[in-house]
C-alpha cells in the first residue's frame, strides 16, 4: 500500500487521516522512519481502504457547480439561491442581498468572482473570531490570511501567522469557532497533545460535534 504524504514535524505520535481525494496524509514525528510508518499503515490497512472507498463514493455524489439562474450555494452554513441579472440591475459583479446571490450576467468568470467574493467575506467573518477568542485567552498572533487550500481548514505557523481556507466561510459560525480556536491554541501547544484538545474544550467544550460537522459534510464547501 502506498504510504501517502507524509509530514515530520515536532510531535509525539503518528496520525492517518485521509483526506477529502481520499490521498493518505501521514503526520510523524521528525525520527520516526518509514519502516514504522509502513508497519503502522498495513496494521491500519482496512479502515484506510474503507474509509477511501466512502469517501469516493461521496465525492462522486458531488455535483460541480455549472453556475446557472437558480443554482444554490453556501454561505455561514445556510443555501442561498443564485439568480443571474442584467447589468442595469446590478453595480457590481456579485451581491448577496435578501437572502439570494445576485450574479452580473455579463460575468465570463463566476467560479473566480465567487472566490473572490468567499475569499472577502472569510477574511471579515474569521478576522472578528480570531480578535475575539484572542482577546478572550490572552493569544498572541502575527496576522491573518485567507488561502486556496483544498485539504487543510486551517493552519498555524511557527511565526504566529493564521491560515484559513475561504471555503470555510460556507461553514457555520459554529464550526468557523473550531477551526480558528484550534490554530489558535497551536500558538502555544504545537502538536495534538492532551494539553492542546483540554484547552480547545475548554474554549469550545462541544467542539467535538463541530469537528465531526466537518468530516461529514467538509466535501459540500466547495465550488
Amino acid at each position: 500500500m502506498n504510504m501517502g504524504k507524509i509530514i515530520r514535524s515536532k510531535r509525539n505520535t503518528i496520525a492517518l487521516q485521509v483526506c477529502e481525494d481520499a490521498t493518505l496524509l501521514v503526520r510523524a514525528p521528525l525520527g520516526v522512519g518509514d519502516d514504522v510508518i509502513r508497519k503502522l499503515i498495513l496494521k491500519h490497512h482496512k479502515w484506510i481502504e474503507d474509509k477511501q472507498a466512502e469517501i469516493l463514493a461521496r465525492n462522486l455524489s458531488f455535483t460541480k457547480k455549472e453556475f446557472v439562474n437558480g443554482e444554490d450555494f453556501f454561505y455561514l452554513g445556510k443555501s442561498y439561491c443564485m439568480k443571474i441579472v442584467k447589468e442595469k440591475n446590478i453595480n457590481d459583479k456579485l451581491v448577496f442581498k435578501d437572502r439570494y446571490f445576485y450574479l452580473n450576467e455579463k460575468i465570463k468568470n463566476p467560479r473566480k468572482v465567487f472566490i473572490d467574493w468567499y475569499k472577502k467575506k472569510a477574511y471579515q467573518r474569521i478576522s472578528e473570531r480570531v480578535d475575539w477568542y484572542a482577546q478572550k485567552r490572552g493569544f498572541q498572533y502575527n496576522k491573518i490570511k485567507i488561502s486556496n487550500a483544498q485539504k487543510r481548514w486551517g493552519s498555524c505557523s511557527n511565526s504566529g501567522n493564521l491560515n484559513f481556507t475561504w471555503r470555510l466561510v460556507m461553514a457555520p459560525m459554529s464550526v468557523i469557532d473550531y477551526v480558528v480556536v484550534h490554530e489558535l491554541v497551536h500558538l502555544s501547544e504545537k502538536n495534538h497533545s492532551r494539553s492542546f484538545w483540554n484547552m480547545v474544550h475548554f474554549l469550545l467544550p462541544k467542539y467535538k460535534k463541530q469537528r465531526e460537522w466537518l468530516k461529514k459534510n467538509g466535501y459540500l464547501l466547495q465550488l
